[in-house]
């Protein structure tokens, strides 16, 4: 397990609010797991900020991943080696925090579930 628990910054928080509105996904962890995977797909390294831990928006691990929490965990690790960063536990969370943060900011542009959508359609092609 990557973290054992995930607590989202305030910003971040405000963010998902939005965009739960304005899709109409209402679990903060698949708003999350979208946004991890937006982040993922990005080429370049998340930008190696401090993100605070200041919401009241607080997930563990295995409610983040659910059935799919060791493809998530597979995937921060290979992602981490792709980039050169070392797979330690303090790098693997790090950078965790970090995509997920980037993915949140990169979705909170959505305006509608299509939009969403359109996201994976998309990058399919």
């Amino acid at each position: 397990m990557i973290i054992k628990q995930i607590i989202l910054s305030n910003q971040a928080k405000d963010q998902l609010s939005r965009l739960k509105g304005r899709t109409g996904i209402q679990n903060w962890n698949v708003l999350c797991r979208w946004a991890l995977c937006y982040s993922l797909q990005e080429s370049t390294i998340p930008s190696n900020i401090d993100i605070p831990s200041d919401s009241n928006v607080e997930m563990s691990w295995h409610v983040f991943g659910g059935e799919y929490s060791e493809i998530f965990e597979a995937l921060i690790i290979q992602r981490c080696m792709n980039d050169g960063l070392g797979t330690d536990p303090a790098t693997l969370s790090k950078y965790f925090r970090l995509h997920l943060h980037r993915g949140i900011s990169y979705l909170s542009t959505i305006k509608s579930v299509e939009d969403l959508f359109g996201l994976v359609l998309t990058e399919a092609k």
